[in-house]
């Protein structure tokens, strides 16, 4: 406990640098506007900001793409609540019944329970990576080659089991981001493969370049395909009674909680990630309510669940990151490259080589959750008039970001042109329910799991028994078989699908 508390004061030392702080509230500012704008993921934002980091010192870098992560989900209600138009999909669910509030002249109320539960579990998540910090460092420390792969495969399997749609499709797109992991220099011999003698692609795809295409891209086809118009009636409205009734505490005070206690849990799991919890926790209340008709028509728990679940999973999504230098999602897998780019490798010795970035970043959450309440409340007028901008306007902006974002990264015009196709890719992906999420997993592990596995097998000489015959390595391809076997299960697939069906209705 005493050193849980020396952790923290250097945390807060770190964190309460003015150009620390500046760039939480930078963090904090970009994630509100990304989750309040429609058809900017929080991915392709990190991914467009990844080259600005180079210049930036290594802590400062890591505290302003967590804030733009978990600042995202905090914008995100806003859109939702507001013009029935989701800011992150993250917030697909908070539309059910926060737009139904906002038509009823409920929408100050909403704002603020989203604001007040995101705040919550903020809190809660950040309490949670600073306990559990340290125990699983050590558990880390503990791992070799055979242990990391399999607790690899682990995290891809989880990956595919809470993925949405078809656990076939998922299964495809882990696979095809594994290959595309392999594309460049074979990592021991250094020998060409799969670049087809294309100079460009000799040093391999860059993540950043994929990524930007199969979420940035891709997103802006598919939202001027989709031709999203809001309701300008509501965006004209101006927002009055902010303050939530003692009623309405009442009743989303237990949501609040509960949505914050599954969030907190399917943030650390591997694949999972706010997404799955905010669709968890929506579907959790309506199971548990007296009157599950309430829902979709303003209950005010279908708005403080999600949005509470959705924020503790942001950030709980950072612990095995940081303790096992495991990304559990994609927005992870990119900090994963900013480490990578400041010369970090995630993972258990990072918390003890550099104690100062880890608890930096932890203490920063608390400041940025601090920073993001009185961002998101009183400055709720200036966000809703963004939403005037046409999108017609808004998205040539947003390509040149992107282009400039993948060109500055290597200075090369071939990577806009590959982030080009690789966007038309994750069109196709998304018109065919493939979920790009996994793919971007499997490109980021790709080579962390090609090592382990070769290191592993070159410790064994060559046996693959190796795998089964190590006691945590075997629990850990235990755990995987059986999850792949329940996901395969008739009647768990339509578990699976129906904690989804929200999103359709």
């Amino acid at each position: 406990m005493v050193e849980l508390f020396h952790n923290l004061a250097l945390g807060f030392g770190v964190a309460f640098s003015p150009i620390n702080l500046l760039l939480c509230l930078i963090g904090a500012l970009v994630g509100t506007l990304v989750g309040v704008l429609p058809g900017i993921g929080t991915i392709a934002t990190v991914a467009m900001l990844l080259p600005i980091t180079f210049g930036l010192p290594p802590v400062g870098a890591l505290i302003m793409l967590a804030g733009i992560y978990y600042g995202a989900q905090y914008g995100g209600s806003t859109t939702s609540i507001l013009v029935n138009i989701p800011g992150e999909a993250t917030s697909v669910v908070t539309t059910l019944d926060g737009f139904q509030m906002a038509k009823q002249g409920r929408a100050g109320p909403a704002l603020a329970i989203a604001a007040i539960g995101s705040f919550f579990a903020g809190c809660v998540a950040t309490v949670l990576i600073a306990v559990l910090g340290a125990p699983l460092t050590k558990l880390a420390l503990a791992f070799g080659p055979a242990e990391y792969f399999s607790l690899m495969v682990l995290g891809l399997i989880f990956a595919t089991v809470l993925a949405k749609g078809s656990v076939l499709k998922a299964i495809a797109m882990i696979v095809f981001g594994l290959l595309l992991s392999m594309v460049g220099s074979d990592i021991e011999t250094g020998a060409s493969r799969m670049a087809f003698n294309v100079p460009e692609l000799a040093d391999g795809l860059g993540f950043a370049t994929v990524a930007m295409g199969v979420f940035g891209f891709a997103e802006i086809i598919r939202n001027l395909d989709a031709g999203a118009e809001m309701d300008r009636h509501l965006v004209q409205q101006k927002i009055t009674g902010l303050m939530p009734t003692k009623k309405d505490l009442i009743d989303s005070t237990p949501a609040i909680i509960r949505g914050t206690i599954l969030g907190s849990i399917l943030g650390i799991l591997p694949g999972g990630g706010a997404v799955i919890a905010s669709f968890a926790a929506y579907t959790f209340e309506k199971k548990i309510a007296k009157d599950p008709s309430r829902f979709g028509r303003g209950a005010i728990e279908g708005v403080a669940a999600p949005e509470s679940a959705n924020n503790a999973a942001a950030q709980t999504s950072f612990i095995p990151l940081l303790t096992l230098g495991i990304p559990p999602n994609a927005v992870m897998a990119l900090m994963v490259g900013a480490m990578t780019i400041h010369g970090i490798v995630p993972g258990p010795q990072v918390m003890q080589k550099q104690p100062e970035l880890v608890w930096g970043m932890i203490a920063s959450m608390w400041i940025g959750n601090l920073m993001l309440i009185i961002i998101n409340l009183p400055l709720v007028g200036i966000w809703v008039r963004l939403l005037r901008v046409p999108y017609r306007l808004m998205f040539p902006s947003i390509v040149i970001f992107c282009a400039i974002g993948i060109y500055s990264i290597n200075n090369a015009p071939v990577d806009v042109i590959l982030a080009g196709a690789f966007g038309l890719l994750g069109y196709w992906l998304i018109k065919h329910d493939f979920e790009p999420a996994p793919l971007l997993l499997g490109m980021v592990l790709g080579p962390l799991m090609e090592e382990n596995l070769r290191r592993a097998l070159l410790i064994s000489r060559g046996d693959w028994s190796v795998f089964l015959t190590r006691p945590l390595s075997a629990a850990l391809m235990a755990m995987a078989a059986f999850l792949l076997v329940l996901a395969l299960l008739p009647s768990l697939r339509k578990k699976r699908d129906e904690v989804f069906v929200e999103s359709e209705t």
